[in-house]
């Protein structure tokens, strides 16, 4: 698997560790200076409320999240989700944006649930599930 165009060592660093060590579930990506590079800005164990909470109102993110959540039969699943985060106000960034979830849905072929989100309430717990699902 290589890189995709525009993510930074330190990116692919963070995906990895997303993969690989059980106390990340949560890579929080954004666009750093010419020429548009993806840089981690944070790596965490978050729950989904401190997820949604966290993202910035005015300021766009591409975030990978591993959802854990109980199927209809009762087991424990997770999900990995790719989420673009494009609140209107930044509208502006939207194509330099789109161009790095674009690459990060190429790169990560294994990750089938993708959605863009503009507002907290298309983030909800329940509608995340239910497209993991």
């Amino acid at each position: 698997m290589s890189s995709p165009t525009g993510l930074s060592e330190a990116g692919v660093a963070a995906v990895h560790h997303l993969r690989e060590l059980r106390e990340v579930n949560t890579v929080v990506l954004r666009q750093e200076g010419p020429p548009d590079v993806l840089v981690p800005e944070l790596e965490a164990n978050l729950t989904h409320d401190e997820l949604v909470q966290g993202l910035p109102s005015d300021q766009p993110r591409l975030v990978l999240h591993e959802l854990s959540f109980a199927s209809p039969e009762g087991t424990r699943r997770n999900q990995l989700l790719l989420i673009l985060w494009m609140p209107p106000a930044a509208a502006a960034q939207e194509d330099t944006y789109t161009a790095g979830y674009s690459a990060l849905k190429d790169y990560l072929p294994d990750v089938h649930v993708h959605l863009t989100a503009r507002r907290a309430d298309q983030l909800a717990y329940r509608r995340l599930v239910a497209l993991a699902g």
